[in-house]
């Protein structure tokens, strides 16, 4: 039973580029439509980590049962979800980025003030304590936090 190998992204998005019909297209290319689900992703990394959800979850600082909901697919995370997961994980900018793109989530940009902190954050290893601490000190939203009304104007 062989199971067929889905493109890279790139050789998608050439074929996609080259098409002359759309429809032909999605149907002849269909297999690299197929993108694991969030909750999957997390779940295989645990395996592959030898982790625990619980443990992820307690060292990401997210609610417990809001944690388990993300774990088990009945709730989508927002994009400071993503990285709390990542630190949690005890992740690097590299892996924090990919965890960010299964997602769907726009990556840590360090033009953004914001994103420069928890890039710095990640970088040095540091834990979501850590991490909260040091938005909070350069006066940055934390993770999870309401933004200030100021960042909204």
């Amino acid at each position: 039973m062989s199971q067929k190998k889905t493109p890279h992204t790139s050789t998608l998005l050439r074929r996609l580029f080259k098409a002359s019909n759309l429809d032909r297209f999605l149907a002849e290319n269909k297999e690299g439509f197929d993108v694991p689900k969030f909750h999957e992703v997390i779940s295989a990394m645990c395996r592959e980590r030898n982790e625990t959800a619980e443990a992820v979850i307690g060292r990401s600082g997210i609610e417990r049962t809001y944690g388990h909901q993300l774990f088990n697919g009945t709730r989508k995370p927002s994009r400071d979800k993503v990285i709390q997961l990542a630190i949690g994980f005890g992740m690097n900018t590299e892996e924090t980025a990919e965890l960010l793109k299964a997602a769907g989530k726009s990556p840590l940009y360090p033009r953004v003030e914001r994103d420069c902190i928890l890039l710095f954050g990640i970088n040095k290893g540091y834990g979501i304590m850590e991490i909260q601490e040091l938005l909070h000190e350069k006066g940055a939203t934390i993770l999870g936090g309401s933004p200030k009304y100021e960042d909204l104007i």
